[in-house]
């Protein structure tokens, strides 16, 4: 048992506003429900997303007080009576869906819709609306649940400690990159297109890399980003500036369509060119039916939500877009969508980079911050910066 009683976490205050509170220390359970399965984590590094960002910005229904984060990297402290194979003093990586390992889902490997872990729905992840209420892991301690299914063990502690800036985006951005290429038919020769240069776009654009892609084109709206992404060898479309989005592709390919589309805008998307500061969340899916060749496949790992109380119209706001679906069958386009399931990518990926095949930090541009600067880094995630922002609670990784 931890001699540790103390705990603090970044929470959801309200639109705009997150601050870091003493929250409790946690324990095997959640409400009534024993985790004996489970084990709490000392939180060595966790990570700022743009799910959260949705969040904090008020676009969801995520109730004051929420305690955020599902992108998580921790030391064993506890481990419940159920528990087997994880003992006190592994380093682990936390998949940001919770998963119970038993249900039906879960044998077919898709972790991300587990039936067991969330009343409301399938599928569950730590401090995220709607979600089944587990305690978020911006956090110096969090309790997580049926550790012997869900957690990835590092191999070597001290060989994991020299790599963590990388092996700290194995628990969401990493996976999520590469599923969104994977469900996208990406493979060796393919030219992609990376809808979004936040970290989940640049993932994917070193993912596609890694896969064998012949081009990898990334649009966005911020030149840093774009910048960030031909740092690792990828073109780049400004979507701010007006043109016909085939024109722009046939200047970089010489066609005028990809093999291969991925969505890592989500439902806050805008529209492109001189409408730019305009948003309008379907436009995302509708170039991707427009710029992805027929029997493309489009990989749409970007958020889509059922509730959107900040959205554009009455019809957004219960998750209703205006897609031109028909081009998408006349073109017999397929279209994968959801969580991405991590255990079925995190260990080779982990694999991936203790080998060096892969510098997916260097890629998203890791920044490490302390706890007490995650409302700073929220901040200036909002403003676009071209960065990855981890939070070192302990020091941990200063040291």
């Amino acid at each position: 048992m931890s001699a540790s009683t103390e705990n603090r976490g970044v929470v959801y205050k309200g639109p705009g506003e997150v601050a870091v509170e003493s929250i409790p220390y946690p324990k095997l359970e959640l409400g009534n429900r024993k985790c004996d399965h489970g084990v709490i984590l000392k939180v060595v590094t966790t990570n700022i997303c743009g799910s959260d960002q949705h969040m904090v910005r008020g676009r969801t229904t995520a109730p004051s007080g929420l305690v955020l984060g599902h992108e998580i990297t921790g030391l064993v402290v506890e481990a419940g009576r159920d528990v087997e194979f994880i003992k006190p003093g592994d380093l682990v990586s936390v998949p940001f869906n919770i998963a119970c390992g038993r249900c039906r889902n879960c044998k077919e490997g898709k972790t991300g819709i587990c039936l067991n872990v969330n009343p409301a729905r399938p599928g569950a992840a730590y401090g995220y609306v709607d979600m089944g209420g587990w305690v978020g892991g911006q956090t110096e301690y969090v309790m997580v649940p049926y550790a012997d299914f869900n957690l990835l063990k590092f191999p070597d502690k001290d060989q994991a400690m020299e790599k963590i800036k990388d092996l700290t985006l194995l628990s969401d951005i990493f996976p999520t990159g590469f599923h969104g290429c994977v469900t996208a038919g990406v493979g060796p020769g393919s030219t992609v297109y990376i809808a979004g240069a936040g970290p989940v776009g640049l993932a994917a654009a070193v993912s596609a890399q890694l896969l064998g892609a012949a081009c990898v084109i990334v649009g966005d709206m911020i030149e840093d980003r774009l910048a960030q992404a031909r740092s690792f060898g990828c073109e780049t479309i400004d979507l701010t500036q007006d043109g016909d989005m085939a024109d722009k592709l046939e200047v970089i390919l010489g066609e005028r369509e990809v093999d291969a589309f991925v969505d890592c805008v989500g439902f806050e998307a805008h529209a492109c060119g001189c409408n730019h500061g305009k948003e309008a969340p379907a436009t995302v899916l509708n170039s991707a039916m427009s710029l992805t060749r027929a029997g493309g496949q489009i990989g749409i790992p970007g958020l889509y939500v059922t509730e959107d109380p900040g959205a554009v119209d009455d019809a957004a706001k219960h998750g209703a877009l205006s897609m031109r679906f028909g081009l998408g069958w006349a073109k017999s386009h397929s279209f994968h969508t959801g969580q991405c399931p991590v255990m079925k990518y995190h260990r080779p990926l982990m694999q991936a980079i203790l080998f060096e095949k892969v510098k997916i930090a260097d890629a998203v541009n890791v920044q490490v911050i302390s706890l007490d600067e995650a409302p700073k880094g929220y901040a200036d995630f909002d403003g676009g910066a071209a960065k990855k922002f981890v939070i070192d609670p302990h020091g941990t990784v200063a040291a």
